[in-house]
Formats: structure tokens, sequence, C-alpha cells
């Protein structure tokens, strides 16, 4: 079965984030030899005054493909390890969806949506996730991370929202390389453009500070923009984290 794990609200202003915190799950799951873990995401929340947060207000998710078995262990270790791994003073939250047995995701799907742009409470987040049979669990504090959990949870599902947690570590000689090349790395499953054209294989990208992916249509897609000026024969450059804060 594919699963969708979710965490929120793990860290304080000195501590590792949550996005190291899920990395360290998602790895945990394989050497456990539980299942094969995907990629993090980072999946950005509304940022309001009356919503605590330590600095960005995002929640990290990744999917991993489990056998049925093995959701139980799964879903009890990642609650002990956000108990044992979570910031003092944070308010870590977690949600475990079974892709499969949820009958129609476009509620869990809205919920993300509307944690974007409006203030949610715990109860409506709790409410959601027992109507859906999705499990929702707080580790810690007032368990305030569970709002985000669930959001998170749904972001990723719909396929549409955040961006790799980390970056590509990628060789290449000059800062440079082929589009076709960056093809076949396997954290990526799609090279586009901005402005929706489509680099050659053959073409040279030039590798910017952090290389990330974002999520689109349920695919890793590395986002390229042109260069203004083709310079040393690179006609693209991948896109900064600047411009891939909208996702």
């Amino acid at each position: 079965m594919q699963i969708v794990i979710s965490i929120d609200d793990t860290d304080n202003l000195y501590s590792r984030g949550t996005g190291a915190l899920a990395s360290l799950l998602a790895s945990a799951l394989e050497e456990k030899n539980w299942g094969r873990s995907s990629y993090v995401t980072r999946h950005q929340l509304l940022v309001h005054p009356d919503i605590p947060y330590t600095s960005h207000n995002s929640a990290m998710c990744f999917t991993a493909d489990i056998a049925d078995s093995c959701l139980a262990d799964v879903t009890a270790y990642a609650g002990e390890f956000l108990h044992r791994e979570s910031a003092e003073g944070s308010d870590p939250g977690l949600c475990v969806l079974a892709v499969d047995s949820l009958s129609d995701p476009a509620p869990v799907i809205a919920f993300g949506q509307k944690v974007k742009q409006d203030i949610v409470s715990m109860d409506e987040a709790y409410d959601l996730a027992n109507r859906c049979g999705v499990h929702l669990s707080a580790h810690g504090g007032n368990g305030q991370g569970v709002i985000g959990a669930l959001a998170g949870a749904g972001l990723r599902l719909s396929g549409h929202d955040g961006r790799m947690q980390g970056s590509l570590k990628i060789p290449a000689e000059g800062g440079k390389v082929t589009a076709g090349e960056l093809r076949k790395l396997d954290a990526v499953d799609e090279v586009r453009s901005l402005c929706g054209g489509v680099p050659d294989d053959h073409e040279l990208v030039r590798l910017g500070e952090k290389v990330k992916t974002v999520l689109l249509e349920g695919r890793a897609v590395l986002l390229v923009e042109p260069l203004a000026t083709a310079a040393d024969g690179a006609r693209w450059q991948t896109c900064s984290k600047q411009r891939l804060r909208s996702y």
C-alpha cells in the first residue's frame, strides 16, 4: 500500500528543522525494511500573527510504499519518533494516510488548500481525520501541529503543491549539465521551463546554488528558465529559491 506521512511543528529556533526530522523518519522506514520512502516535500501554510510557528509555518511530507501488515508498526514508530526527537517547546503533529483506504481524497485536499489561506482549528482537523479514517495524533506541547500535518498530507495528495526539502546534488563540470542528464536523475521526473517550453536533451543548463524540484501533476519537476544571453553554451538555468517560493 501507499501511505502519506506528514509532520508539523517539531522544532524551535535552535533545533533541527522539521524537514530534517522528516528525512530521518523516511530513512528509518527503509532501514527497518518496512518499505520504500520517497523524497520529502515542504508545503507552505498560512503565515498569520494568530498562528504560532517557528520560522515559515510549513509542513513536511513524504510518501512510502509498504506492506499492509506494516501500517500499524509504521504509525506507532512515527509517533514515538516525534515524541522522542521533537524539540522542547514544540507542538508536534503526525498524520498517516493510507491512500487506498481513502474513499474520497477531495475533503483532505480541500483542507490542505484551506490551511494555506485561513485559520483552522484543531477540532476541525480531528473531525475531518475521523470522518475520513486518517490517523492524526499530537506528540507534545498543545498538539497544534496536527493542523499542519493533516494539511501537508492533503497538499501532497493533491500532487500540485510543495517543493523538495534540501537540494539535489548534481556533479557538473563548470556548473553546467545537459537537460538529458538531469532527466536521468532518480529524483527528477521531468525538466520543464517556467514559460512552458521543454529543453532538448542536448541543451546545457546552468545550475544554481540550490537545485530543487517542485511537485506538479504528481511528478517531481525541475523547473528551468531561459538565460537572457546564452553564455558558455548554456541556454537555460535552474530557478532560484526565490522563484520557487510560490510552490
